[in-house]
């Protein structure tokens, strides 16, 4: 296999034909390596997890879907452990290339599948979405990426992170890809209502210094010319870092539930940033988790009430272009980008990055998100823009 960036894993080596007949026969695609395939192991991006687990005894829905619909799967990809970073950066299998900005990081949680679709080597990859985990690498390497309504696509047989906000995304370097394959994973969605109403979000936007909100005004005024209706606003009265730190403790509070037992008996290598977060996971009281999810119903609330159908959602993917790669994973960098990913989130929405621009030679996203079961809409939406 043609693995010059480092995307695929070392530990397996898959290749299944997609069916003869389908809307995505002749693609190929990569898979994240926390999506089961029958008769292998996922390794979920920590040795101590591939050698502990059995084989899969059946493939994930959604990597079947695909395979029914045509696609043919080359490959399983690198991925940060457990799903628990948006840096890309693994200490047991490395950080992929970003072919887009080789000096800088990839972005994660999902980067192989970014890297490889970035760099030519798949028609379109299979991410997971937690925190940011198809969105931010979709931004940084210059992809169409996206994250759907938490619930839509089936994450059976795929290594959780944390259930109430666990998706299934995909990424692509076309906009008619992103949206075929959206044919196939969203089937069960109903054809969409072409959107209406644009609210642009100035909170992520005070969040980017000004090169970023430069280099994006003119996707922004683009966007904004294909509605009738534009407004702006604030999300968040109390600023965003609220609804972060909110999701932070569920994230914490959840993630330790699924995967604290096993890593109190097996003791896995971690790397020094993940065991951090696993420790700090570790100490979230039922009382902190119960008051984050009462903002978490706060956000929901409002978000609700902005978002009827017809209206979609304007602001950047990322607050920056990829950080260099030994910046990857800078907490100030964490957080930033997680005040902006915590919203779709937090809230279950669908969101998809659109390749928009650039800051000193390296891609950086824009974003469309909209209501739950909005999803076919705002592919068909981004592939009218195909900036």
């Amino acid at each position: 296999m043609d693995d010059r960036f480092g995307a695929f894993c070392r530990h397996c080596r898959i290749s299944i034909a997609g069916a003869a007949a389908g809307p995505l026969r002749g693609l190929t695609f990569a898979a994240k390596d926390n999506f089961d395939v029958a008769g292998f192991v996922c390794c979920a991006g920590n040795p101590d997890w591939l050698r502990t687990h059995p084989p899969a005894s059946s493939t994930a829905p959604a990597i079947q879907t695909l395979l029914d619909a045509g696609a043919s799967l080359i490959g399983k990809t690198v991925m940060d452990e457990l799903a628990y970073s948006l840096s890309g950066d693994n200490v047991h299998y490395g950080m992929p290339a970003n072919p887009r900005a080789p000096e800088r990081a990839t972005g994660g949680s999902s980067s192989g599948s970014a890297a490889a679709v970035a760099g030519g080597l798949c028609d379109f990859a299979l991410g997971s979405d937690t925190g940011g985990s198809v969105r931010v690498p979709a931004s940084f390497c210059g992809i169409y990426g996206v994250r759907t309504t938490h619930g839509a696509v089936s994450t059976a047989a795929m290594v959780p992170h944390v259930r109430s906000a666990d998706t299934v995304g995909w990424f692509a370097r076309s906009a008619p890809i992103l949206r075929r394959v959206g044919g196939v994973m969203l089937a069960s969605i109903p054809q969409p209502r072409p959107p209406e109403r644009l609210l642009i979000i100035d909170d992520p936007l005070t969040l980017a210094p000004a090169p970023v909100r430069d280099a994006l005004d003119p996707a922004l005024r683009r966007v904004a010319a294909m509605f009738g209706s534009v407004h702006h606003l604030f999300l968040s009265p109390q600023g965003l870092d609220r609804w972060r730190d909110a999701y932070g403790a569920i994230t914490g509070y959840e993630a330790w539930s699924v995967h604290g037992p096993w890593i109190e008996t097996v003791r896995p290598r971690l790397g020094a940033a993940i065991a951090q977060r696993y420790e700090a996971a570790s100490r979230v009281t039922p009382e902190k988790y119960r008051a984050a999810l009462r903002i978490r119903e706060d956000a929901r609330a409002r978000i609700g009430a902005m978002l009827v159908p017809g209206t979609v959602l304007c602001m950047p993917t990322a607050p920056f272009a990829a950080p260099p790669r030994a910046q990857a994973d800078a907490p100030e960098n964490r957080g930033a980008l997680m005040a902006l990913t915590c919203i779709a989130s937090l809230c279950g929405l669908p969101q998809v990055s659109i390749p928009a621009a650039a800051v000193d030679g390296a891609p950086i996203g824009l974003s469309l998100a909209g209501p739950p079961q909005s999803d076919r809409a705002l592919l068909d939406l981004a592939e009218r823009l195909a900036f």
